[in-house]
């Protein structure tokens, strides 16, 4: 048995490596590539089976108050049209999703001030009302906790908020001196404390960033424990301080997602349309390396091409129901099942506890 095979048992096993190991399996070539996949794949089996879940994704603004270097979105991008999809589109789109079999809405956009606290919370009010049966999950940035208090008491469950990287010489690297690393962290803790089922990630091959920085982001996510784990490859975008860059790397990214399967047994982990973009089968390879969710995009197709993160964005042109047919279509041929739930997160945890059971959410 090669070394790294033996590395990849005691992650298997222990579910940890120390930092010099973890750098070790994440800078190895394609050797025992396979055999970690298998390990990932079996354990993700273990515990989900072949299910994979839908997550209808509504990007509803495309204004955000931030100019991190990456994003295409960012403020300081003045070449992009912008736009905001008025109350009755997200409902629109969360009714033409429910029909569709979604039971998971995702409202994602930038830091945008236009929507307030009092509107979110009448959006979020308005789809729990009328889709009592479904998980709301925001995507939509920093925030006080004293927000994140009001969307959960308006019905929301989950958020998604990448903490793009936990090493601070990093950060300040990616983004301006008004954003902070600390805050940022301490966003995902007041949203584990109020009782949220909580994403964070990071991306996989940003500018500057360094393998031991990739350790430090998963010794972070160890302290976080998350419910949801996002991550994707670095795509640049032509109008950003980063277009000259090159992209991250589709072997690590598909590398990290085994790790962390094996890491967080139980994590939800998307196979994301950053892997579909910078590859044909991207999502498929995801799905095999121990990702368990999808998120086609119910957005009206007018704006999807507008909602411009990153450059060659997939699926901006596909209806609701061509996404929904085609990822259909490309889960079973991976060897996986789509499955229209919202209560996958009541699972048993390794530690004796259980996530809430959504299905009886008020």
């Amino acid at each position: 048995m090669t070394m790294k095979k033996e590395l990849i048992d005691k992650l298997a096993q222990a579910g940890n490596l120390t930092d010099e190991e973890l750098k070790s399996l994440l800078e190895s070539g394609d050797e025992d590539e396979d055999y970690l996949f298998q390990k990932a794949d079996a354990r993700r089996q273990s515990i989900y089976g072949k299910e994979v879940y839908l997550r209808g994704l509504i990007e509803f603004t495309n204004y955000c108050k931030n100019n991190c270097y990456y994003c295409g979105i960012r403020c300081g991008n003045t070449k992009l049209e912008r736009y905001r999809l008025t109350k009755d589109d997200i409902l629109a789109c969360c009714q033409e999703g429910y029909r569709l079999g979604y039971r998971t809405f995702v409202l994602q956009g930038g830091e945008d001030p236009f929507f307030t606290d009092e509107m979110i919370c009448d959006i979020v009010s308005a789809i729990h009302g009328s889709y009592p049966d479904c998980a709301i999950t925001l995507s939509i940035g920093e925030k006080e906790k004293s927000s994140y208090q009001a969307y959960f008491e308006a019905g929301a469950r989950r958020y998604l908020l990448r903490h793009e990287t936990a090493n601070e010489a990093h950060y300040r690297k990616l983004h301006p001196d008004v954003m902070s690393p600390t805050h940022r962290q301490q966003c995902l803790f007041d949203l584990k404390a109020i009782g949220y089922q909580v994403g964070t990630g990071l991306m996989v091959g940003s500018p500057f960033q360094t393998t031991e920085n990739i350790v430090e982001d998963i010794r972070f996510m160890q302290k976080l424990d998350p419910d949801m784990i996002g991550i994707g490859p670095f795509l640049t975008h032509l109008d950003t301080p980063f277009s000259k860059y090159e992209n991250g790397s589709l072997k690590l990214t598909l590398r990290l997602i085994a790790i962390f399967r094996l890491m967080f047994p139980y994590a939800l982990i998307p196979s994301t349309t950053a892997l579909g973009t910078i590859h044909p089968a991207g999502r498929e390879m995801g799905l095999k390396a121990g990702a368990n969710v999808v998120m086609p995009n119910l957005s009206p197709t007018d704006f999807r091409k507008l909602y411009s993160l990153y450059d060659n964005k997939i699926c901006t042109g596909d209806e609701a129901a061509e996404c929904r047919g085609c990822l259909e279509r490309r889960v079973k041929g991976a060897g996986y099942e789509i499955v229209n739930a919202v209560g996958d997160c009541a699972k048993l945890r390794l530690d004796g506890n259980t996530y809430p059971d959504e299905t009886k959410m008020s």
